[in-house]
């Protein structure tokens, strides 16, 4: 996607400029930022905008390596499109490049091999694509920003906007933390610090095959609120118990209690999205007459407790339409 590439472009190679007003900026500009392509001098992104860029093969040496958020067409990744410019970060990498992904970027840098066994991050809605394709990436999803290797060599982004987290990172890394908070404050960058869990979307799985699960599922979705979920998903399904969880488990990768709670905390993050009620009402609208105990749910699953979602998650008055 084009703003990760626009977005850190930008902020780094603006700080020469901004460095003649702006206090606590180097005045030895740090960053010199290029776009790097495979082998064309100019490339399609998903927006339809076309970019231009230097082919990797001109380029002997760097200190970073930043690949962008990338949105695969089919929602899949297929190996072996870029072996060029996989073969190219190898080499920059052996040459002491530090390696950097921001959201699917990682798709790219984990063709070559070196994120195997290290931890990263990339956008919440893609990770099953991530663990399909890079089942050896210990892969943390909750995480804005995570870096692994002895000399933090491995740095990765989570969501696509999160790149304001990285371009803070790296100034701090190779600047200071003063020139991170002045650039911070120029570009309005915001640190996410609630991490992204908040972001993430529960997607019920379907694509089983187990026909019985998949109805116990819609049955679920239907009577969300219900008090004894789980014994009366049980009752109706018409299997014993230890039978019906354990095929519900292997199905979904749920307990079917921790998937009514997945659910039905699903359904509280839309209502504190669209609505003004009450937590509380919302709480016991799907299913939980104790308040205290929907919050501690809800804070268990997002990392943030419902009152912080919607401060969050919901439109302030000015972006709404007004009838």
């Amino acid at each position: 996607m084009l703003s990760t590439v626009t977005g850190i472009y930008d902020v780094l190679n603006s700080m020469a400029v901004l460095a003649r007003a702006v206090p606590d900026l180097p005045q030895t500009p740090p960053f010199t930022a290029e776009v790097v392509t495979e082998t064309e001098t100019r490339v399609k992104v998903v927006s339809g905008l076309s970019l231009s860029g230097r082919p990797a093969s001109e380029v002997q040496r760097t200190n970073i390596i930043i690949a962008p958020s990338l949105m695969p067409a089919s929602l899949s990744w297929e190996k072996g499109r870029h072996e060029e410019l996989v073969r190219w970060i190898r080499r920059m990498h052996e040459q002491g490049s530090v390696l950097v992904s921001a959201c699917t970027g990682l798709l790219l840098l984990g063709e070559t091999g070196l994120f195997d066994g290290r931890q990263a991050t990339l956008h919440p809605q893609l990770l099953e694509i991530c663990r399909q394709t890079y089942p050896e990436i210990d892969l943390r999803p909750e995480h804005v920003l995570v870096t692994d290797g002895a000399r933090e060599q491995f740095v990765s982004s989570g969501g696509a906007t999160t790149w304001h987290d990285l371009v803070l990172y790296l100034i701090t890394r190779y600047t200071s933390a003063a020139a991170a908070v002045e650039m911070a404050r120029f570009f309005a960058l915001k640190a996410h610090d609630e991490g992204q869990a908040l972001y993430s979307v529960f997607v019920p799985p379907f694509d089983h095959g187990d026909a019985m699960v998949r109805d116990a599922q819609h049955w679920l979705a239907r009577h969300l609120a219900c008090e004894t979920p789980v014994e009366a998903v049980v009752a109706h399904s018409g299997m014993a118990p230890r039978t019906f969880k354990r095929r519900f488990r292997a199905a979904t990768g749920f307990s079917p209690m921790g998937y009514v709670q997945r659910l039905r905390v699903e359904e509280a993050k839309r209502c504190l999205e669209r609505t003004r009620d009450p937590v509380e009402e919302i709480g016991a609208r799907v299913g939980y007459v104790d308040p205290a105990f929907f919050r501690r749910l809800f804070k268990r699953v997002t990392m943030v407790s419902p009152a912080v979602y919607r401060q969050q998650m919901k439109l302030p008055d000015p972006y709404r339409h007004r009838q």
